[in-house]
């Protein structure tokens, strides 16, 4: 969420950061309800200073040998409980407006850094680097191909049991799916990071916090009955873990690598990578979390991809990392690294992680604060997939596929796997 000391200082600001994202936002309904804030403040303001000099006048007076019981006095509390009357008054249309404000704020995207590049859409995304040769030739099958060749998975018997767009991993690729889980907690943890198994059914409050609510209700599967809604990712109960906490900046950063089934409708992405692990309505992901201190979170962005990065090349799988334009970052990112996999199949890059520095913008809507000394603001978050598991399997299929229909393995996951070949039962 936005600073709403932005709206009362800086409007223009605003107007001109999401201008960069491509969009047109009439602020004047936030401007007004900010000034009517403040209108309220001084009165309410006033008010008390009002009260207080009573409440002294009070005390004098009963010191100065007035009967504390007698009209004088009487009159005097009279005065003042009619000037608390009046506060309360203006205290419940603050936090109404308060309300309306929040309401407002909620509904806006966080502001680009300065330095993300220019452009309305991903075509005009910034390539940053590459790691590793690209497999390329003839013949190369993608890797639904290679699945349903080998029995990894089922998609027509999920119809049944589910609806399109579920699978049943079965036999070796129900044990390459747990494999990848395994090894990527394994590499993450190793570097410090701290393991976490959050729950799959989050509350809204927790979909507000992350950037979820209201924006993106329809893209979320919901528990008819309950406030509860099943996770579209880990960074949602991993935000919502700290919700409502001041942390001390010495424990800072903290670092969570969290496992979770996620729970996405894809909604308007119909006709699109309808076959294999690409774009399912459930798949399994590894997430790399951090609560940043301020001053640190531009080196924790380049950390946090350098950390996403590290299980692609441990599983020497080609990748490219391109830095997103403002028109193509997602609703709470400030700034954005993805890393794209190669899939020799296919013969394409595809995205298998977002990094993302959200700055304060999910601290706020989260009421997440570090203490600094004598002060406390909002800390930072960041977030990255460490990685989207489906799609790592998908990859791995495709990069490592053998003239015999057999699957090449690579050397870092084959003590996960049990072995360093898949091979047709």
């Amino acid at each position: 969420m936005l600073d709403q000391r932005l709206v009362r200082e800086d409007p223009e600001r605003i107007s001109r950061e999401l201008a960069r994202r491509g969009m047109s936002v009439d602020l004047t309904g936030l401007q007004l309800i900010a000034s009517q804030q403040r209108g309220l403040e001084e009165q309410r303001s006033t008010l008390q200073a009002e009260g207080n000099r009573i409440g002294r006048d009070v005390g004098q007076r009963i010191r100065g040998g007035a009967d504390p019981k007698g009209a004088e006095v009487a009159e005097l509390r009279a005065r003042g409980n009619a000037v608390k009357q009046k506060v309360a008054v203006l205290e419940d249309e603050e936090k109404q407006l308060q309300g309306r404000m929040r309401e407002q704020l909620l509904a806006l995207p966080n502001l680009p850094a300065p330095e993300c590049p220019a452009g309305a859409d991903e075509t005009a995304n910034v390539e940053v680097r590459r790691w590793g040769t690209p497999r390329t030739g003839k013949g190369l099958a993608e890797h639904w191909q290679i699945g349903e060749r080998l029995g990894l998975w089922d998609s027509e018997r999920s119809v049944r049991v589910a609806q399109s767009r579920f699978v049943t991993l079965i036999g070796a690729g129900a044990r390459l799916e747990r494999a990848l889980i395994n090894f990527m907690l394994d590499l993450h943890t190793g570097k410090g990071y701290r393991e976490v198994m959050p729950p799959v059914l989050v509350n809204s409050a927790s979909l507000t916090g992350s950037g979820q609510l209201p924006k993106f209700a329809e893209e979320s599967f919901r528990c008819s009955g309950d406030d509860l809604w099943l996770t579209p990712t880990a960074e949602v109960p991993v935000t919502a873990f700290h919700r409502d906490s001041i942390l001390p900046a010495a424990e800072l950063p903290l670092r969570y690598a969290a496992y979770s089934p996620c729970f996405r409708r894809e909604a308007g992405s119909y006709g699109r990578d309808t076959r294999g692990l690409i774009r399912l309505h459930q798949f399994d992901k590894v997430e790399l979390y951090w609560f940043s201190h301020p001053d640190h979170s531009e080196a924790a962005h380049q950390q946090i991809t350098a950390d996403a990065e590290a299980v692609l090349q441990a599983l020497e799988l080609p990748y490219r990392v391109i830095d997103l334009c403002c028109g193509d970052l997602g609703f709470s990112a400030r700034r954005t690294f993805d890393l794209e996999v190669w899939l020799p199949g296919a013969g394409a890059f595809r995205e298998i992680s977002s990094c993302s520095t959200c700055g304060d913008f999910q601290a706020r809507r989260s009421a997440i604060r570090v203490k600094d000394g004598k002060s406390t603001r909002p800390l930072h978050t960041l977030n990255g997939s460490g990685l989207a598991v489906g799609r790592t399997m998908a990859a791995l299929l495709e990069t490592g596929q053998q003239a015999d229909g057999s699957v090449r393995l690579p050397e870092a996951l084959a003590p996960y796997f049990g072995s360093d070949r898949i091979a047709a039962a």
